[in-house]
């Protein structure tokens, strides 16, 4: 088995490195990452600039760009194969609900399956890295499912509560819950007396009812979402060809 891994929090990120000690046993890795924490970058690539590819002291490649730069540059220009499996993370911080709208670590995976290739997101719900050693066993667990009862390629979105491995309880199918609106931007000045502003937290949980991911994890257990890139609103297709007749 052949994974490429990348995230959205660096190329030294504890998550990263955790998940690719986890996955080296089972699987020939490669890890293309950002140089530097991208957060919040979504599905950007990089078309204003040249992208530069290193390689660290680890093996691990890292540039200069977005997470879907990172895995676009890997399929297309750094890696002499084509990878069974994308997987990004671990991430530092829940991307659940709305969160995937605008998640790295989701963008890196969606990269993978815009290819063509079954892609995996694993992010831990709280920040600060605690068990993530439970989060990278687990995750391995995962990959090792190998998902042959679903229709490749599949984008999964993962998220591991932040406890002890005996702790976890068992990973469940969700969907998607909802955020209210995100909070009001944070005003300030620099030290040069000019205005700047702070992009606010993210709002709190609007739908978080069972079958959600915000209530699986909050119950202990390992969340999994299948997602999805078709956007259009199907339902509002037979409503709009009739205005436009």
């Amino acid at each position: 088995m052949k994974i490429l891994i990348s995230n959205d929090d660096g190329y030294l990120a504890p998550g990263i490195v955790a998940l690719a000690n986890a996955l080296a046993p089972i699987a020939e890795i490669v890890v293309v990452a950002p140089d530097s924490n991208r957060s919040g970058s979504s599905n950007s690539l990089t078309l204003d600039r040249p992208l530069s590819v290193y390689r660290a002291e680890n093996g691990f490649y890292f540039v200069n760009g977005t997470p879907s730069d990172c895995v676009h540059i890997a399929l297309t220009g750094v890696l002499s194969f084509r990878p069974d499996l994308i997987v990004s993370g671990i991430n530092q911080g829940q991307n659940m609900g709305d969160d995937t709208l605008y998640s790295g670590t989701v963008a890196a995976a969606t990269e993978g399956y815009l290819f063509g290739i079954p892609a995996i997101a694993f992010s831990q719900v709280e920040k600060g890295w605690a068990h993530l050693d439970a989060a990278a066993r687990t995750a391995r667990e995962i990959v090792e499912r190998r998902f042959d009862a679903i229709q490749k390629p599949y984008l999964l979105n993962v998220n591991i509560p932040n406890l002890p491995y005996g702790d976890l309880k068992s990973a469940v199918a969700t969907r998607l819950g909802k955020r209210h609106q995100s909070e009001a931007v944070i005003k300030t000045t620099d030290p040069h007396g000019r205005e700047i502003f702070w992009i606010g937290p993210a709002g709190a949980a609007k739908d978080a009812g069972e079958g959600t991911d915000f209530h699986a994890t909050a119950k202990g257990h390992v969340s999994i979402t299948p997602l999805q890139i078709d956007l259009t609103h199907t339902a509002q297709l037979d409503a709009l060809k009739k205005g436009l007749a």
